[in-house]
């Protein structure tokens, strides 16, 4: 709502001033007035930039990581003219910066793009590496429409891509021309782990075009999927996963990441979800708040085109949070808690599940908790291991939301000592479950678990004998083995 808030605060004093300006001078508007209209050239670079600031490349923050240093213009390679850009993409252990991007902006109040449908360039690399996004929209100030396009993957000879524009009628005023972000070359895997190498690619003769050959919009919402959750008053409904495709006159289907703003999205009950109330959360994510009970469901429409996937709320009534810890912060080791905040890094809530589980992390009232539907086993994992060898007990706020409950088993897993999060297996390494009765759980009540470390001596289902080590711990397992569904809070280590 901070975005809606700040809009409507300077329509109201636009229209304020408007006001005063009409009532003091008390004047007709002309017949020959006309509306304000902008710049409509769509070149953006050719030899040359065109019509950008003078710093025309203006990178993301190097201090989350840019590198300012690899960007620069070519006069020996180019596809046309005389010049291209030249990007010199930085391994990711690189002291300038691990990665290189930024954008071009308009020098003036910005362009009229509406004529346009898509955006092109030219590219080939030293290798075929990849551009991780490429994209218009994005100027740094207050863009509304940005798009993006991800993963391009280059050839090393000059190839023409294209970047459709949702809906050129949003894009009046715009001054994001350009935005790239590439990271290092894997030519080992497909995980970020720092084995990435440097490689260099080049663009020319970017500009917005009207190629009057794109065709077959399929917006789509939740990435096209029909997403169903049980959910609570207060739930926070994050508007996930937008997408368009396209086809392009060549056949090739190239799909786009909208900005939420080129969407018109809309609620089968109001009262349940009200989607002309958009909120956002601290990183500009836009969402919707759970009114009250029952069910609804949000749709969606781009450029009169209805957008495939939705989202139904089948809404509980209001929501009791788990009870609040209480033990002081210093005598817990936080895997997953909203009263401990800090705690393992890069937590993953599925390091591990079977195929059939849902699995989602709400947050209502202001507290997020984890919700697994049709839980199997899953398991939650974070960046390196955990020593819990100083630690007595392992905290669990459980609730069961399934009627058939037969049993909960909590698991806890070691890496052993070469205290490395590499799967369960090696030869080093140890696990253990805790059974918990179905008559400890209660439908649709919160229970705490406090489970000594020394319980957990029960085989586990991928190997483990009992009591393990808890020196290194990389995972906290949840098993049922009746499908049950559970919602847990409050995940923590404590003596």
């Amino acid at each position: 709502m901070k975005k809606t808030k700040f809009i409507n605060a300077k329509i109201t004093l636009l229209l304020g001033l408007g006001f005063i300006l009409f009532t003091s001078c008390e004047r007709e508007i002309s017949d020959q007035a006309l509306p304000a209209t902008f710049n409509s050239s769509g070149e953006i670079f050719g030899d040359a930039p065109s019509g950008l600031t003078d710093d025309f490349f203006i990178s993301f923050d190097p201090a989350g990581g840019a590198n300012t240093e690899g960007f620069g213009t070519d006069e020996t390679i180019f596809y046309e003219g005389t010049s291209s850009i030249k990007i010199a993409v930085p391994a990711p252990n690189d002291p300038n910066g691990g990665f290189i991007g930024g954008i071009f902006r308009d020098r003036g109040e910005g362009r009229d793009l509406s004529g346009y449908d898509a955006l092109t360039f030219y590219a080939k690399g030293s290798t075929t590496g990849t551009i991780g996004q490429v994209g218009f929209g994005t100027d740094f100030l207050d863009g509304q429409y940005p798009v993006t396009r991800s993963n391009i993957q280059l050839t090393t000879d000059w190839k023409k891509y294209v970047i459709p524009i949702p809906d050129p009628s949003k894009l009046t005023q715009e001054k994001g021309m350009f935005l790239f972000a590439a990271g290092g070359l894997d030519i080992i895997d497909n995980v970020p782990n720092g084995n990435e190498i440097g490689w260099t690619f080049w663009l020319d003769e970017i500009r917005f075009e009207k190629l009057g050959t794109i065709g077959q919009a399929r917006p789509m919402i939740y990435n096209g999927q029909d997403v169903a959750e049980d959910v609570f008053t207060g739930s926070q409904i994050f508007l996930n996963d937008l997408k368009e495709s396209f086809q392009l006159g060549t056949g090739e289907v190239v799909t786009v990441n909208p900005s939420y703003n080129y969407f018109t999205f809309s609620s089968s009950d109001s009262n349940i979800i009200n989607t002309d109330n958009l909120l956002f959360d601290p990183s500009g994510n836009p969402y919707v708040e759970v009114l009250d009970a029952g069910s609804t469901t949000i749709s969606a429409t781009l450029n009169n085109v209805a957008a495939e996937g939705s989202f139904t709320a089948n809404s509980l009534g209001e929501f009791v949070t788990a009870p609040d810890p209480t033990r002081p912060q210093e005598d817990v080791i936080s895997i997953f808690s909203d009263a401990y905040p800090g705690g393992v890094t890069n937590l993953n809530i599925a390091a591990y599940n079977d195929s059939n589980i849902t699995i989602s992390a709400p947050i209502a009232n202001g507290n997020q908790y984890i919700n697994y539907e049709n839980l199997n086993f899953v398991g939650l994992g974070w960046d390196g291991t955990v020593n819990a060898s100083q630690m007595t007990h392992l905290h669990v706020d459980v609730q069961i939301t399934s009627s058939n409950a037969k049993n909960f088993i909590v698991e806890i897993i070691d890496f052993g000592p070469n205290n490395e999060n590499n799967g369960f297996g090696g030869t080093d390494d140890s696990a253990g479950g805790f059974l918990v009765s179905s008559n400890q759980l209660i439908e649709g009540q919160w229970i705490s678990l406090d489970i000594p470390l020394t319980s957990f001596t029960r085989s586990t289902g991928g190997g483990g004998g009992g009591r393990p080590n808890v020196s290194n711990i990389g995972h906290v397992g949840f098993v049922s083995l009746s499908l049950d569904s559970f919602l847990i809070d409050n995940v923590y280590f404590y003596k």
